[in-house]
């Protein structure tokens, strides 16, 4: 399992209003998208994310994305570590995803860019 990277998680209460404060931050364009019923921005190392409070109250409880190379190689040397596998893994806009608790109880998001 190789890990790429991180993204920090910012829930917005005005994602038009907080993007081009993070695309500036982080020197570049926002990529956008929309995934049940949350608007997400990703600049640079920043996942922006506005929607319903329902929606958002479950995804604060994902403290960081992280970024590997394969989310089922991923998924089984978790496993063997002793993580819960919340959900996952499920294909995304952009790749692949899964959502784990590690044991000291600690929520991150895994996903990897494969088709």
């Amino acid at each position: 399992m190789e890990i790429l990277g991180a993204t920090l998680r910012v829930c917005v209460d005005d994602l038009e209003k907080a993007i081009p404060f993070y695309e500036r931050l982080a020197g570049g364009r926002a990529l956008r998208f929309e995934r049940g019923g949350v608007q997400v921005a990703a600049a640079g190392c920043f996942l922006l994310m506005s929607g319903p409070e329902s929606e958002l109250e479950v995804l604060r409880k994902v403290a960081a994305t992280i970024a590997v190379t394969d989310v089922e190689e991923t998924h089984r040397v978790l496993v063997e570590l002793g993580a819960d596998i919340i959900a996952g893994p499920v294909p995304t806009p952009v790749g692949r995803n899964l959502i784990v608790r590690h044991p000291d109880g600690a929520v991150y998001e895994y996903a990897d860019r494969r088709a």
